[in-house]
């Protein structure tokens, strides 16, 4: 049954097949006249350019869907593999790496970006309905950065292979480059052949770009620069991506909102830890210099600096820094953003390598993992810690003396602290520091004193404490609270009597007026 249905459908098929070769040859050779009536006829020669086109549909490989045209529009010829799907191999590049790809893979995305639209995201910025840039599984050897032709774009997505950057990439550029800039001649000529609606979008939008997706990519910067650059862009995704070799910043976000980068995987030099050119790594993973981003289930791997943030109101969750070692010189989070830090650290792992934050304001950091005498570090610029919480994480290390948490007062104390709370974490062979300890003392006399330096954070500072005295003698006595300077509690009695007496303190609480 299934072979009879098989065999009718190809007979069908060289039927037709047949039947629009005639209709050529009937319509266009040169040495077999049509009779007069069959030339005379309009709807018959409708009816042959229809089959023609019919018949052209099977054997264009690259075609889903065509108008009934007799010729392939420059569009589809030129490699795209659908309205919406953009093969950069069929524009000539070259999936193994060894000729340049960038003059074909500029190509693809200038056809991309000129390509069917449905409406608008933001004000200004043109939907290209999902548009895909298909990679191909290939690497690809670049020597410019890719950039996009127009600004005003959005819904564009690039996917599926790897770049390499060759010996003459610029060293101060970047793989993927979502800018308004367009230096390179072939980015120039494809801003040329944009369409009038898509130059006027370039000018229209306060934004560069909108929901531009970079997912299942490998980038080789090959010690050339950086790897992806987003600079004044809204809601762009970069989504399990490999970026390597980077001299400069492996993701550079500057101004626009809401990127988010996951499940991907950064670091200068490929190694999983122990590398012995450890001292040696430089450059920045991951540069945050713009507001509301998340960072969420990444790996960064060697860097001089994991994550360095001078923008606000940013998350990082499940961040696993191991890149160059606090001992070596290195920062796995640095928040440069002193005064208005408003940023979220949980669930992430910091393996010998810890976090900096400049004059934090609003900096929570919970649930995390500090191995190998990785700490945190407090430092004043204006001398200002508000709204912070260290709470809940675990630190391990070697039993060398090292705390947890540590005051880099260089350029001035701390002056103006509020709202602050180190507590609850749970500490092996380090030193714990918080701002809430307890402590006891007990003997016979009138005096008790309860040293908290060990503990306390911040020196010199006590706001608020909380006692009991208890005694088993036979008198009562009168008792009070006489000193809390240089962090020490000293609580005094009118009688000498034997007693234990336990206090907490705080050195962070809200302040009143």
């Amino acid at each position: 049954m299934e072979a009879t249905m098989a065999t009718k459908a190809l007979l069908f098929f060289s039927m037709i097949m047949g039947l629009a070769s005639l209709s050529v040859v009937h319509v266009y050779g040169d040495h077999s006249p049509a009779p007069e009536a069959q030339l005379s006829d309009g709807h018959h020669l409708d009816k042959m350019r229809k089959m023609q086109a019919f018949r052209a549909s099977f054997v264009r490989h690259d075609s889903v869907s065509l108008p009934p045209s007799i010729s392939p529009s420059p569009s589809y010829a030129s490699g795209a593999s659908s309205a919406h799907v953009y093969h950069v191999t069929s524009y000539g590049a070259d999936p193994t790496g060894r000729s340049d790809s960038t003059g074909a893979l500029l190509r693809a995305i200038s056809d991309a970006v000129k390509g069917q639209s449905s409406g608008s995201l933001m004000e200004g910025i043109q939907n290209l309905g999902g548009a895909r840039i298909d990679l191909d599984g290939g690497n690809y050897r670049i020597r410019q950065p890719l950039r996009l032709p127009a600004t005003g774009v959005g819904n564009l997505m690039i996917h599926g292979g790897t770049l390499s950057a060759s010996d003459d990439f610029p060293a101060d550029g970047y793989m993927i480059d979502l800018s308004a800039s367009t230096t390179s001649n072939s980015a120039e000529e494809n801003r040329g052949s944009l369409s009038k609606d898509a130059q006027q979008l370039s000018s229209s939008s306060s934004y560069n770009y909108e929901y531009i997706t970079l997912k299942d990519l490998m980038l080789d910067s090959n010690y050339r620069g950086g790897g992806i650059a987003v600079i004044n862009s809204l809601r762009t995704s970069i989504d399990n991506c490999y970026i390597a070799h980077f001299t400069t910043n492996g993701i550079l976000v500057r101004g626009g909102h809401e990127t988010g980068i996951r499940n991907s995987f950064l670091g200068q030099h490929i190694t999983a830890g122990g590398d012995p050119g450890e001292r040696n790594f430089s450059g920045t993973a991951i540069n945050l210099m713009g507001n509301d981003n998340a960072v969420t289930d990444v790996v960064i791997f060697s860097a001089a600096i994991g994550i360095m943030v001078s923008g606000q109101a940013n998350i990082f969750t499940g961040v696993h820094c191991y890149n160059k070692a606090t001992g070596f010189g290195g920062t796995g989070i640095y928040l440069k953003m002193p005064g208005l830090t408003q940023t979220r650290i949980v669930n992430s792992y910091m393996d010998y390598t810890g976090i900096v934050a400049e004059d934090p304001v609003q900096l929570h950091i919970s649930n995390s993992f500090f191995l190998g005498d990785a700490y945190i570090v407090l430092k004043s610029i204006n001398g200002v810690a508000k709204g912070v919480n260290i709470v809940d994480n675990m630190f391990t290390g070697y039993n060398k003396g090292i705390e947890i948490v540590q005051l880099d007062e260089s350029k001035g104390s701390f002056k103006d602290i509020d709202q602050v709370v180190v507590d609850r974490n749970n500490v092996r062979g380090m030193n714990i520091k918080a701002t809430v300890a307890r402590g006891s003392v007990k003997g016979t006399g009138n005096s008790w004193t309860v040293d908290f330096n060990g503990v306390l954070l911040f020196p010199n500072l006590i706001r608020h404490v909380q006692y009991s005295l208890s005694t088993a003698g036979s008198q009562f006595p009168s008792h009070a609270l006489r000193n809390v300077s240089d962090n020490r509690v000293e609580i005094q009695t009118d009688l000498d009597v034997p007693a234990n007496v336990f206090v907490t303190v705080h050195q962070g609480v809200a302040s009143l007026s």
